[in-house]
This record gives structure tokens, sequence and C-alpha cells, in this order.
């Protein structure tokens, strides 16, 4: 079956691309565009054309099965090129999506006609690419130099009525007949003369732009190569000709692809998409009706998980202990919403809309008429069972049992409701009405459709669920516990806080581990250490926060953990006390101090991320190397251009990643660097992480 229909409206031809589901340019759309110009060209019958695409969208970007193959030709610049100077007039329909590739094929017709509901967009940069197909020349063209980098470098689509506005379309079909004005539209200029994009005059540019441009990239892309390449590529597009200047792009382009930061970003593009399909779970598993969802606990976390569930649709009744915590619960739901409003993210009919199907309560026995309940109590064991017990006596059978517990067994939580089936672990990052990630955790005995629920759930919910094992902090904390672990056994080695964030931070995290301690409140991790009877025979294990802790230097909230933070800043400063604490107990605990290097704070923190990793996958806690990435580029803060520490680690070479692994168990002992045996395995075969399957 062939991608695109060529066929004929009296004296205009249409062309219609048809690449279920997106319509995305493979090679085989890119030859056809080809071999329909080439019909239309030779047919003395046919005055002009429309582009158009069958389905909900027009070509909505390149196809990623083809992400990592050798290109075909034609390729896509020379299809653009072959619009734009072709002899007739062409008109592109937009409709759904023209991202992309899609936007410089619709650049490269001569008009572009788009839907009220169209979006288009050039978003290559967050894939560290620049558009590669005329993209940097033809949008200038069009818009100017300073909207087109604004547009590219944001990497953020327009709707139809903006993108008029600034001349990338030429007219917006308000009602449904998209296709009907575009013929009609085609025969109303195919007599005139053709308006090619490669032909129009640029806008005056103040050359001071660029040097502007890339001063501010500087400042926020944190090192990231695709920005700095586009500002170069709409440079060149001022003084040159359209060829010249895609011949410029493409090297651009070519450069870009070729970097590790785009295939860190390509990476996690696909791992994102990977992770939403539940391992083991067959397609045709139900679903359980979930409409009235009860939220227990109106703390931070509580009250950000009943928000995301009333934006999402969903009746919420929030539920606490006492009429304080309730007022406290209440009044942080109904602050978020006019946050919204006042933000101009929803109007305030649909905040009302949304808290009418909002209730509060005391009485934990008023859960019976709820589909599904997320416990988001105090992260204490005893709690939660008690809490686990009263649902099994008072929730209705069918109704599914979260619980957003961050570190605990979830398996003996299920185990106190007496109904295990029915539990599941739903594991929401903070503040929950922000974060993407949530951690769905199987359970021992979660029913399948109770799992396929939970998927749907956070789908619903528009966030990125992964799922995974159950285990002592699931993948996100177990990680984090190796992390903070190397981060703070070096402060006590000599290297100070606030330099170990910089180099961390530097090296692309989005905070450094002292700083998002101090966030996240230091007491946290000292209260959940507690709960445990598993933790290293090692006096220095988190002892620099322990001490922190007992001195009420609690983090942010307090104005003092690691770091000071003075008259309500949010912005940490050294505090000699902490140093000279951190000294003192390095001398108590006999640890020479020392200058800690800067490559040795980033490989210790970092790899110890990955060898946990590499455990978790030998556990069989997470599926695929690439859901571990995706936990920790959206929960805690690894940078995406560097695709995740599992992938980082496939980029560094396991067996470069394994050596190192060994050089830390013999200078600091096999007790945290034991090499796993997967990592070993791995870097003998010269295989990767991505090649693993339990």
């Amino acid at each position: 079956m062939s991608v695109t229909e060529l066929r004929t409206e009296g004296r205009i031809a249409v062309i219609t691309v048809d690449n279920p589901p997106v319509n995305a340019l493979s090679h085989a759309v890119r030859a056809g565009l080809m071999d329909c110009l080439r019909d239309i060209g030779s047919d003395n019958n046919i005055d002009a054309a429309v582009l158009t695409c069958a389905g909900r969208t027009f070509i909505a970007g390149a196809d990623i099965r083809e992400f990592g193959k050798p290109p075909q030709q034609p390729f896509l610049p020379d299809v653009v090129l072959a619009l734009d100077g072709f002899g007739k007039p062409l008109v592109a329909a937009l409709h759904g999506t023209a991202l992309g590739g899609g936007l410089e094929v619709a650049m490269g017709c001569h008009y572009r006609l788009a839907a009220g509901s169209a979006m288009v967009g050039l978003p290559e940069v967050n894939l560290g690419l620049l558009p590669g197909a005329g993209g940097t020349q033809l949008l200038p063209r069009l818009v100017g130099a300073e909207a087109a980098l604004e547009m590219m470098l944001s990497g953020k689509p327009i709707p139809a009525q903006p993108a008029r506005l600034a001349g990338i379309v030429d007219k917006v079909v308000v009602d449904d007949n998209l296709l009907v004005r575009a013929i009609a539209f085609a025969n109303e200029v195919a007599k005139k003369p053709i308006p090619r994009s490669s032909e129009r005059q640029m806008p005056p540019v103040n050359t001071a732009l660029f040097e502007q441009r890339r001063e501010q990239v500087a400042a926020r892309s944190h090192g990231l190569f695709a920005p700095g390449k586009i500002i170069d590529c709409v440079e060149q597009a001022v003084s040159a000709d359209l060829v010249s200047g895609m011949a410029f792009e493409r090297a651009a382009f070519l450069a870009c692809h070729a970097s590790s930061q785009s295939a860190g970003l390509r990476h996690a593009f696909l791992a994102e998409r990977s992770a939403v399909k539940v391992p083991n779970l067959a397609a045709a598993t139900p679903v359980r009706d979930v409409k009235q969802i009860v939220v227990i606990g109106a703390g931070t976390m509580g009250a950000g998980i009943a928000y995301s569930c009333l934006t999402a649709g969903f009746g919420v009744r929030l539920l606490d202990k006492d009429a304080d915590g309730i007022g406290r619960g209440e009044k942080t739901v109904r602050g978020l919403f006019e946050g919204g409003v006042a933000r101009g993210k929803l109007s305030q009919d649909k905040a009302d809309a949304m808290l009418a199907q909002f209730a509060t309560d005391t009485n934990l026995a008023n859960v019976a008429d709820a589909d599904l309940v997320i416990e988001a109590v105090f992260e204490n064991m005893a709690v939660k069972k008690e809490v686990f017990a009263n649902l099994g006596k008072h929730c209705r059978a069918g109704a599914i049992l979260a619980t957003n517990t961050s570190t605990l067994d979830v398996d003996a939580i299920a185990a106190a409701s007496g109904r295990a089936e029915d539990v599941i672990g739903l594991h929401f990052f903070s503040p929950a009405h922000i974060m993407r990630l949530v951690e769905i955790v199987r359970g021992r005995s979660t029913a399948d459709d109770v799992l396929a629920t939970s998927a749907a759930f956070a789908k619903r919910l528009r966030k990125l669920g992964v799922v995974v094992g159950n285990c002592y902090g699931f993948v996100g904390n177990r990680m984090l516990y190796a992390y903070g672990r190397e981060n703070q056994l070096m402060l006590l080695e000599g290297a100070p806080p606030e330099h170990i964030d910089h180099v961390l931070q530097d090296w692309g995290m989005a905070m450094g581990p002292n700083a998002v301690g101090d966030l996240a409140g230091i007491d946290v991790g000292y209260k959940a250490r507690k709960e445990r009877d598993d933790l290293p025979d090692d006096p220095r294990f988190y002892q620099v926060a322990n001490l922190l802790v007992e001195q009420g230097r609690l983090g942010r909230k307090t104005g003092r953990g690691t770091f000071l933070y003075e008259d309500g800043s949010r912005t940490p400063k050294a505090d000699p006390e902490v140093q000279q604490l951190i000294n003192d107990e390095a001398a108590r605990l006999g640890i020479e101090q020392r200058v800690v290097p800067d490559d040795e704070i980033i490989d210790r923190c970092i790899y110890g991320l990955v060898t946990e990793g590499a455990r978790i996958l030998e556990d069989g806690i997470a599926a695929r190397a690439a859901d571990i990435d995706v936990i920790w580029m959206n929960g805690y803060g690894f940078p995406r251009y560097r695709g995740g520490p599992m992938h980082y680690a496939d980029s560094v070479g396991l067996d470069k990643v394994h050596a190192r692994v060994c050089e830390f168990r013999d200078r600091f002992g096999a007790q945290y660097w034991e090499p796993p045996q997967l990592l070993t395995d791995l870097a003998n075969s010269s295989a990767t992480f991505a090649d693993f399957v339990k």
C-alpha cells in the first residue's frame, strides 16, 4: 500500500500522505512526494496542487523508526528544495500538528492554509538537533530572524492564528472544510506568480541580535550544543541564498546528530515512549472504572495529589485525622487553583467546576464509594499498616488501594489490608502537582487489572507512570542512597559541600545533592533510615546528615541545613559551622582529609548510581535500563542530554566504567564498590545495559 496518493479535482492535484499514526516522514513518504511532483510537473492538465494528510494530523515530523539508521535518498532537504523550486503553485493544508520536518515541508510549499486547531513548530532542539531540511533558512524568511530564533530555541509549537499573524500561515480555516478551502484557494492562485520562500526578502536584522542570543543561551542551556548551532544557521540565513544556507545548515545538523548530547536526548525521548508500555502485561488486560478518588493525608503531598486528580476530571475527597489537617489541605488545594487562574492556566469557570467535585472529611470509614484510594500519610510502616487495615474493612469490593510510600515494603502494606491483590504502590514525586513521574510499584500479589488501571490513571493525570518492582526505595530512592552515600563520605574525606554541589551542577545535575537534601528536608531521610534494620555497619554512613538533624538543622524549612538560608532566601550559603562540624567528625572517626579531585566527585556519585542500577536490573526491580533512565531524568534532575545514568554508562563504555569501579573497590573497599556481576559480564562481552533483558 502506497503512503502517498495522487488524485485530481478539476485542474488541481491533491497529494495525500497516509502514513499512520502521525504521517511521519519515512523514506517511503519522501520518495512518494518526489514521485508525485514528477507526475504533476509533467501533466499539462494540472495547474496547481494541494498537499494534505489523512488521519488526525499533518506530517508530525521524522519517523522515529529510522532513528540511528543510515538515511536513504531522497533526503528531506532535497524534497524541500524540490517543493520550493516546483513550477506550479503548491498549497499545504495543515491540520493537527505540523512539526519539525512536517513544517519544513509546509514551508517548502508556496502557500499554507491551516485548520483553526492546527499547531506548527520546530522542536528539534529538544532532541539536541536543529531543523535540518531548511527550517533555519526558511522560517527567518517568513517571520524574521528574531521570531525564528525564539521559536527554534524554545522548541515550542504555536497555534494557527499566531502562526498566521507571524507570517508562517497564509490563511486559517475556521470551519471543518480545510481540504475544500485549500482546493478553492489553489484554483485562485493557479495562474499567479509563485511566491517562493527562497525568494523572499529577509526582514532587516540588527546583527547584535545574534551575540545577545548566544549570551542568553550560554547562561541558561548548561553547555548544550544545538542552540548555538541554530543561532549560527539563522545568522547564515541573513546573507546566504537558500541553497548555500541549507548546505551550511546540513553540516551543522550532522554535527549535532553526531554529538553525545543529541544521542542522550534522543534516547530520553525513546525511553519515555517505551517506559509507559507495561512489561509482562497483556494488551487486552481490562481496566477498572475509576471516577471517585479518596486521598488520605492532607499534607503537601496529599494536597498535590488531590489537585492533580481534580484537574484530570476525577471527583476527590481529601481525608485527614482532624479538622486542622483538613483545613491546611483544603487551603493548599484551593490555593493551587487560585494560582492556576492567576497565571492563566485555567479559567475561573473551569476551576469552579473542578472544585465542585472536591470534598473533605475526617472519618476514615467514609471511603465506601471510592474507586481508588491513595494513601499519603507519614512514612512509617506501623501508621501505613493501620490505614490499610481500615481500608480493607471499609472499601467496597474492587476498589484499588494505593500507597504513596517512597521507600517502604508494598507487600507488607498490602498484607495489612487483607486484600493484597487490590493494592499497588503509586509513588508520586514532590511537588505532586508539578512532577511528571510516578513509580507504579507492582506488589507480589497485585492483580493485572489493578496494574493496568494504575498505568491508565497515571496517563490520564498526564504523568509518566513507570512500573517497577517492590524493594526498599524501589528504583529511584534505592539508587539515591548510593548517590547520597558517596556525597556524605566525600564530605568527611575533605570535599566541602558547596564544592560537591558546584561540580555536579556543572556536570549537568539540576541541583547538587546537599542543596537537594536541604530542599526536601534532611530529616526525611533521617526518619526513613530509622525505619530500617539493614543499614551498613559503617559509622560514616550518612553521619553528617544525622548530626545535622540532631542539631535541628533540617534544611530550608528551618533556615539551616547543610547550608544557611538567610532571611527566607532560597539561595544556599556555605556555613563555616557545618564545615567545622564535618572536620570534627572526620577527626573523631580517624579520617584523614584531602582535596578530592573533581573527576572523582563526579565518578563516585554517578557510578554509585550506575552500580546500584545494575543491581536493580539483576534483581528484576526494573524491566529495562531505559526505565531507570526515565526515573532519574524525571524525578531526580539527571541531565536529559546525558540520557540517564545507564545510558551515560553505555556511552562512556562499560569496560571503562567497570575499570573505574574496580579502582574504587581497591581504594575504598568492597563494601560499596564490588562490581555487580551484570556490570562485569556486560563489560567483558563489550555489551551495554541497553542490550540487557532479564
